[in-house]
């Protein structure tokens, strides 16, 4: 049985009825107006460490996100896919995980994998908050907060008192990706560099280098879990439907080390625009939407063209006449 297995058996219970192993969340449902599972899922992998996952039928997206908790404050990377408290009170739940010492609650330390929406929305609920800090999402802003003045190349450092949280960069999905790594628990915090779903790339040149990087880093480093932003497959490796609110048999979320190790060969092997091996299925997004947009341009190019003949031909809505009009054979 995985680590995770023997672990995460224990689930803050501040939902109820969601008491089950980390490789089963809530599947959501094909018709989410009668589905009464909570908005945010939450499971620990030890005290100090707590999963946090929006349903799916909050979000189609269904990100993770995950809190660190140290001696001196605590670390939460990613908000999730929704900013409405109403909908998915990610800045109340994660609040109320904290320890508190008369009646002050630890420090709170709010960072990002990357600065795509779907998991900084819920950054408004984090923000003016007294004792915490959302560090910026845009690539200046986190590269001076986080110390990271060569990147993508080096890596930053954030530490929560008794536990040290490297912060490694590795764009290639976005811009702006980072990879964290908890010294403590031996956890990697992937969130959609790699994961099991769809590895969306923007850059493939990027990607490749940072797959290299961060091979090179973790190989003499101990791995317990890599943890990824998303799950998109089910048990068989097949993908749901994009934004899908129905995963039933979801895959366990858990990646390993040697899944990461082998990401700069799975990613070095790909020149197109979708490519399936060993269990992966990377899209090249920048030239999938590059080729959807040359389809559209033809198509209304080729649209255009067989409506003007239609327009032109006899009987059609526009006929170009070419026999005199009554008054000019009047003036003849």
């Amino acid at each position: 049985m995985s680590r995770a297995a023997l672990t995460a058996s224990l689930l803050l219970a501040a939902w109820p009825g969601v008491a089950q192993p980390l490789e089963r969340w809530d599947p959501g449902a094909a018709d989410c107006s009668h589905h009464g599972a909570p908005p945010i899922e939450l499971h620990r992998i030890d005290d100090r460490t707590v999963i946090l996952r929006e349903g799916l039928c909050t979000t189609a997206e269904a990100p993770f996100m995950y809190l660190l908790i140290g001696r001196d404050r605590a670390l939460l990377v990613d908000t999730g896919d929704v900013a409405d408290p109403a909908l998915a009170p990610i800045g109340r739940t994660v609040l109320d995980l904290l320890p508190a010492t008369g009646g002050i609650r630890l420090p709170l330390l709010v960072a990002h994998t990357h600065s795509h929406l779907d998991h900084r929305a819920g950054d408004v609920q984090f923000e003016g908050l007294p004792g915490v800090e959302v560090v910026p999402h845009e690539l200046d802003g986190l590269r001076a907060r986080l110390g990271l003045s060569s990147w993508p190349e080096g890596a930053g450092l954030i530490e929560l008192g008794d536990r040290l949280v490297d912060v490694l960069p590795a764009p290639g999905h976005s811009h702006t990706d980072l990879v964290f790594y908890d010294r403590t628990d031996r956890l990697v915090l992937s969130g959609d560099v790699l994961m099991p779903g769809r590895l969306l790339l923007s850059d493939a040149t990027a990607a490749v280098e940072s797959a290299r990087r961060l091979a090179a880093y973790f190989e003499g480093r101990p791995v317990s879990l890599v943890l990824g932003g998303h799950v998109e497959e089910d048990e068989t490796g097949a993908l749901y439907a994009w934004h899908a609110t129905y995963h039933p048999r979801e895959r366990p979320l858990p990646l390993t080390k040697a899944q990461l190790l082998a990401l700069p060969g799975l990613l070095s092997g790909f020149s197109g625009l979708w490519m399936e091996k060993d269990g992966q299925v990377v899209i090249h997004q920048g030239r999938l939407l590059g080729l959807a947009g040359s389809l559209v341009a033809v198509l209304l190019t080729a649209g255009g063209w067989l409506l003007w003949r239609r327009l032109r031909r006899p009987g059609g809505w526009l006929r170009v006449s070419t026999r005199p009009s009554p008054a000019s054979r009047a003036i003849e």
